[in-house]
């Protein structure tokens, strides 16, 4: 099966349809203008314009499967975003391994990276696909000393695990901002003392702060077995937080924000093989984890609609990640998926692959083969793959409130 193509380039398609027309319409006047043209001279006519066709298309092929995501977007962003992520595991690029010295073995970062990089998945994070699309480096973990890096692209201060409550516990939403602040404060008095290898005041008041928390506050209020209405009653207290977050940042100078709701955990392995709960959806995922979530995800909504009318001149973009992974889940076959709610790497066999005991990378674990075709990478993460659809659909501007293509962000 060939690559999925991510973005299909309105102009490509545009200019196949009208050499189509071309070609048919080149044909037949050619035949009404030299009526004497042979049968061979014609049919040559014709194997040209095929081989013109086929080696156009392959060529595109072969551009968006080198450059799966935002090919353009890769060309046209001259100068691109200086971006701060902050969240949990979804946008973790190697700060737990960083902060904590957590193991994190093989098979993870198998597929792109041949090595463990701290990310959990086999991969690339959504946050890895759009870094490229803007024609920017990977972002390095701000814990990690070791990374070579002087942050010049920004700093992602996102930990697996972290949640927004309680405030003060690493890694809580709250301690990244107050790393963030200590960055930012270090960072301009190496400027001001002279040196140009570092993010000016410029650079923090036009950069992008990339917010993606929320999961870990729903999931462990659930694993604490609250009841459904304890978790729901927490929900606007962690709204609280990120709002607090952002008028921080908006304090500091930040203007740009980029801001994730939360995915279907209903439909993780983990959470399917862990909770017994007969009250499954039609596709298999938890009833009540997923109706959580979606409250939360309106909270959110409202919440960034409201910071839009309070924060003067600030662009926040509210990004529906649920809508696009519940699509993923319940549409799997439709992407080239199978068995969406099985984890890739883990331990038990179907129906989830997941035993808590056995987790992925420790001993007594196995993944699937690589090249295959799932959507869970260890009963919580999602695979490259995954995440690379779900990045072509953020890009599509299709879920982003309001409608925002990640390369508006480009300077």
């Amino acid at each position: 099966m060939l690559p999925l193509l991510l973005l299909h380039h309105h102009s490509s398609s545009h200019f196949l349809f009208n050499f189509t027309l071309f070609l048919h319409s080149n044909t037949h006047k050619k035949k009404k203008k030299h009526p004497q043209i042979s049968s061979s001279s014609s049919s040559l006519t014709m194997a040209f314009y095929s081989f013109f066709f086929f080696f156009y298309f392959f060529f595109i092929c072969f551009v968006h499967n080198v450059y799966p995501v935002g090919a353009a977007a890769i060309t046209q962003c001259k100068k691109p975003p200086v971006i701060f992520s902050f969240g949990d595991s979804n946008s973790d690029t190697g700060g737990l391994v960083a902060g904590l010295g957590f193991p994190v073995n093989p098979p993870y970062g198998r597929t792109f990276f041949g090595r463990s990089t701290g990310r959990l998945s086999d991969g690339r994070l959504l946050i890895d696909f759009l870094c490229q699309t803007v024609n920017t480096s990977f972002l390095s973990p701000y814990l990690d000393s070791l990374a070579d890096s002087k942050f010049k692209n920004g700093a992602n201060f996102a930990i697996a695990g972290s949640s927004t409550l309680p405030r003060n516990v690493p890694f809580s939403l709250t301690i990244q901002i107050m790393q963030f602040l200590h960055f930012k404060d270090r960072t301009l008095q190496l400027v001001t003392a002279g040196s140009t290898d570092f993010i000016n005041e410029d650079g923090f008041r036009n950069a992008l702060y990339f917010i993606d928390i929320g999961q870990n506050d729903i999931a462990d209020s659930f694993s604490k077995k609250f009841t459904y209405a304890q978790v729901v009653k927490r929900i606007p207290s962690v709204l609280r937080e990120i709002k607090n977050v952002v008028t921080k940042l908006y304090d500091q100078g930040g203007r740009k924000f980029w801001i994730h709701n939360t995915g279907p955990l209903g439909c993780l392995p983990q959470k399917l093989s862990l909770v017994k709960n007969n009250a499954l959806d039609r596709y298999g995922c938890i009833s009540s984890y997923n109706d959580a979530a979606r409250l939360f995800n309106e909270g959110l909504r409202h919440l960034c609609q409201e910071m839009r009318a309070e924060l003067n001149g600030a662009t926040i973009v509210y990004v529906d990640i649920f809508s696009i992974k519940y699509d993923l889940i319940a549409n799997s076959t439709k992407f080239g998926f199978s068995s969406p709610l099985m984890a890739c790497c883990g331990f038990g066999g179907p129906p989830y692959n997941y035993n808590i005991n056995v987790t992925c990378g420790n001993p007594g674990s196995k993944a699937c083969d690589e090249g295959s075709k799932s959507v869970s990478w260890d009963g919580i993460h999602y695979t490259e793959g995954a995440n690379q659809i779900v990045a072509s659909k953020v890009l599509s501007m299709a879920y982003s409130t309001p409608s925002t293509t990640f390369g508006f962000f480009c300077q």
